[in-house]
């Protein structure tokens, strides 16, 4: 059990918080909130021993194995799957020990058998297996895994990080925003694995899915103080909705933000031409209002400009190849037809590598087209966001000097209030933009495309350095936005909001995903057993995989998936039981973890109940988790008969 009893923390000068106290028991999964700057990684620090508390007690069981993800970028000449199995320290001391011993011919055996008998206890013969299944997961290829550390990029290093903290067999896992170097694949893979973990969780994330998927509990850090709330991120946000309605004030400007909403639908309701894009708002609508009082508070607010013109026609790539002309790989797509419409609201899955980025700079500025066509209507213009441009800001100049450029007609008072809406005020609009964090500089640089009014959007990954409330005003503001858009992603949030439409890049293709993104992570897994089953064997004709045709492959792959996918709603449904009962168990070991339960002599035969219940819950998820193997296996069978 994690205690904290009435904990205050400075840095420098400054109290981040005051008089905090919580419990946190083994099992529970809490999300960490809160603005930039209001104590989460501070917090982290106090727990690692890094910094003491200004006041107050912290609480930790004895000989408590606490793990968490290494911030600085790894250049160990180890290989991969060693790196990560240092993770775990006690494996490495072990089998240190054994090796001294074994090559000690006088040494005492009884020693040599405790030894091996602790590798044993401590599950150290399948370590290596355990650690490629940890890199598998993150995305890694099994090829791979024998790399040295030093070779592999920036991103990937700090995936070897995660891996490595996952390898510890710790009591108390930190987390400080494990998805910003993930895809999508590979966080749907981390929330499973999060689900199972055995001890206590603490996480910071700006992924109000991730949260939701993992966490049981939320600690929300504002003005010096922590509120703990029971249950998911969407539930913390109704819990507080209710309690930030009852304060008349807000109550009257979450009424004004719903009816804002309200009336941006109201104008395309009845024209055919927007209907798909009305009813997309109208379903996003019926959750705006149940999130909207959460963030009233909130100090983002803005909205895009009306674009001065909207071509029905604003971009083509027709027959197109695209890569990089210098690479000895050849193209990364081939035959791409996509049409961008006014109104179109595109979302590209697809793994990292896959071509997403390469795609988005062949519609912006054709940099990466090798071959085929690219129309550009004269009347279009782009808004291309993309986690290089926030290099390509004058480091010596303030937030105000650079919208000055983008607007020199507006007057400084307009770009003061304009900046203010993407949190710039005071000072800090005069500041030079070198020391600003990640969030800052992809705020300034958003609020700068946003100025242009452009009516086609082009954005790449334009979430990951902004917290959750920056995060919910440009998912309002896109939600408002008239122009089209094409947006890559992993914040499922953002894709679920704003697009109306997704495609799929992928095997060097881009294909329209004829499913709904919560049914992505099926879509994966059926690619993953029809990976697997070419692989171990039998290919739909004489020739090679590598070898068929595009219209072939294709052929092939559809006619897998449907022979699959019986198997697969199976196995669909299993999990959809599994984490029903997973949810209702986790409910019931929250309501044991009240303490009174143990001390109030009145409330025994209801603790009975409560045990009678859990117990009842674990046999019917053991079941169901043999189910699920089962199933897995028939879909492995029906794979290997390809």
């Amino acid at each position: 059990m994690l205690t904290l009893n009435q904990i205050s923390l400075r840095r420098g000068r400054k109290l981040l918080v005051r008089d905090v106290s919580f419990q946190v028991h083994a099992g529970q999964r809490m999300g960490v909130i809160g603005a930039n700057g209001s104590g989460k990684t501070t917090l982290f620090a106090m727990l690692l021993g890094e910094l003491e508390a200004d006041d107050g007690e912290l609480s930790l069981a004895a000989g408590i194995e606490i793990a968490h993800v290494a911030q600085q970028s790894p250049n160990s000449p180890a290989s991969a799957i060693d790196y990560v199995l240092d993770g775990d320290a006690e494996l490495r001391q072990v089998q240190r020990a054994i090796a001294e011993h074994e090559a000690n011919a006088g040494s005492d055996s009884s020693t040599l058998h405790a030894l091996y008998e602790r590798l044993e206890a401590i599950d150290g013969y399948s370590a290596e297996s355990r650690a490629a299944r940890l890199l598998h997961g993150l995305g890694f290829a099994t090829v791979v895994i024998g790399k040295p550390v030093r070779e592999f990029s920036g991103g990937w290093r700090m995936r070897l990080n995660l891996a490595r903290a996952l390898m510890c067999r710790s009591d108390l896992l930190l987390l400080d925003e494990p998805t910003n170097h993930l895809d999508l694949p590979a966080i749907l893979w981390l929330e499973r694995w999060l689900k199972r973990y055995a001890g206590i969780l603490l996480v910071i994330s700006h992924d109000r899915d991730f949260l939701d998927q993992i966490c049981t509990r939320i600690a929300h850090l504002e003005n010096q103080e922590v509120h703990t709330y029971t249950g998911n991120y969407s539930q913390f946000e109704a819990q507080r909705a209710e309690q930030l309605a009852q304060q008349q004030s807000l109550h009257v400007r979450q009424q004004k933000e719903i009816k804002h909403i309200q009336s941006y639908v109201d104008r395309f309701r009845y024209k055919a031409s927007k209907a798909r894009q009305a009813q997309s708002r109208l379903k996003m609508l019926e959750r705006m209002t149940v999130i909207a009082p959460a963030h009233v508070d909130s100090p983002f607010r803005f909205h895009f400009t009306e674009p001065k013109k909207q071509p029905q026609h604003l971009l083509n790539l027709m027959d197109a190849a695209i890569g990089y002309a210098d690479s000895k790989d050849g193209p990364v797509l081939t035959d791409i037809r996509l049409n961008i419409s006014a109104g179109d609201r595109i979302g590209l899955l697809g793994v990292n590598g896959a071509g997403k980025s390469t795609l988005v700079k062949a519609l912006s500025t054709g940099s990466t087209l090798l071959s085929g066509e690219r129309v550009l209507s004269k009347d279009t213009n782009i808004g291309y966001f993309a986690q290089h441009q926030l290099d390509l800001l004058y480091p010596e100049q303030s937030p105000i000097d650079h919208l000055r450029q983008y607007r020199p007609d507006m007057r400084e008072s307009d770009h003061r209030k304009y900046l203010g809406r993407f949190g710039f005020s005071g000072e800090r609009i005069f500041e030079p933009v070198a020391p600003f964090s990640g969030g800052e500089k992809a705020r300034l640089v958003l609020a700068l495309m946003i100025s242009q009014a452009p009516n086609l959007l082009l954005l790449d990954e334009p979430t990951n350095h902004l917290d959750l409330e920056m995060r919910q005003a440009l998912s309002v503001a896109l939600i408002e936005y008239t122009g089209a858009l094409v947006v890559i992603s992993h914040d499922r949030h953002l894709l679920r909001s704003v697009c109306d439409e997704l495609l799929i890049v992928h095997d060097g293709i881009v294909d329209r995903f004829d499913r709904s993104l919560d049914e992505y992570p099926a879509w994966l897994k059926e690619q993953q057993a029809a990976n697997d089953a070419g692989e171990n064997g039998v290919a739909a004709s004489d020739k090679p995989a590598r070898q068929m045709s595009k219209k072939e492959k294709r052929r092939h792959e559809a006619e897998r998936r449907q022979r699959l996918k019986p198997l697969m709603d199976k196995v669909r449904k299993v999990e959809s039981e599994l984490a029903a009962r997973r949810m209702e168990i986790e409910k019931l070991e929250s309501q044991l973890a009240d303490e009174t339960l143990y001390t109030d002599a009145e409330r025994t035969g209801e603790l009975a109940d409560l045990v009678r219940k859990q117990s009842e819950l674990k046999t019917e998820i053991e079941t169901l988790e043999w189910n699920w193997m089962e199933a897995s296996e028939a879909i492995e069978v029906a794979g290997d008969g390809t």
